[in-house]
């Protein structure tokens, strides 16, 4: 029987992994462009990595995350763009946070012609606590209303303002909840789409110096 995955092991796992796919040359990535391919070979790999080693639920379209049984969803991102997708859910993500925590892998991709091989630097292997997944300037931008006195009509407002995919109904119910609850500030960007466009830079920029965001390697 393997042990079970726990947050400190896929963070330890991770690290490693970065560590020796940043030394691998590979053939079947030569040339290749397509960073949803890209992707998908370096989360593939990884999860071969760990159910050799440990015992844990696999995530499935269904399920939506890699890794439901520890609330974690796995990235991988260009440097030139660190971006990628999520599925929506409602506009409180955006508030407080996507529901889960992302372990994010952000390599720089170089071919060597001469070898017709290619290699992934992974530059990045962040953690980002679910605390702090919602959106920075939404967040900020709440938790500077409530400083200066805001009311509801206040939040209702600046979420119409920050186009919250939200009906005036379910924002007002929000506003009253941020107000019981203020949000925590999130590091995320967060643009709307039928699905979040999640961007990066920000984490990358702050990992390792904020409580929630991890710079694991």
């Amino acid at each position: 029987m393997h042990p079970d995955l726990t947050i400190e092991t896929l963070q330890a796992e991770a690290a490693a992994f970065a560590e020796r796919e940043s030394n691998h040359d590979e053939p079947s990535l030569f040339g290749v462009t397509d960073g949803k391919a890209v992707g998908t070979y370096l989360e593939h790999k990884f999860q071969e990595v760990l159910g050799a080693s440990y015992t844990y639920e696999e995530g499935s379209s269904a399920k939506g995350i890699d890794f439901p049984d520890l609330n974690v969803d796995m990235k991988v991102t260009s440097i030139k763009q660190p971006q990628s997708s999520s599925p929506f859910k409602s506009a409180r993500q955006k508030v407080y946070g996507l529901g889960y925590s992302l372990l994010i892998f952000v390599y720089q991709k170089t071919d060597n012609e001469k070898a017709r091989t290619a290699r992934l630097d992974i530059l990045h292997t962040i953690f980002v606590d679910a605390s702090r997944t919602a959106d920075y300037q939404t967040t900020r931008g709440i938790r500077e209303i409530m400083e200066r006195d805001g009311n509801s009509d206040d939040l209702v407002a600046f979420m119409g303002d920050r186009n919250l995919p939200i009906d005036d109904i379910d924002a007002a119910a929000l506003a009253e909840e941020l107000l019981r609850v203020p949000p925590l500030l999130g590091y995320l960007t967060i643009s709307n789409a039928l699905q979040w466009r999640l961007q990066y830079k920000r984490v990358i920029e702050r990992a390792g110096t904020v409580d929630g965001l991890l710079r694991v390697s």
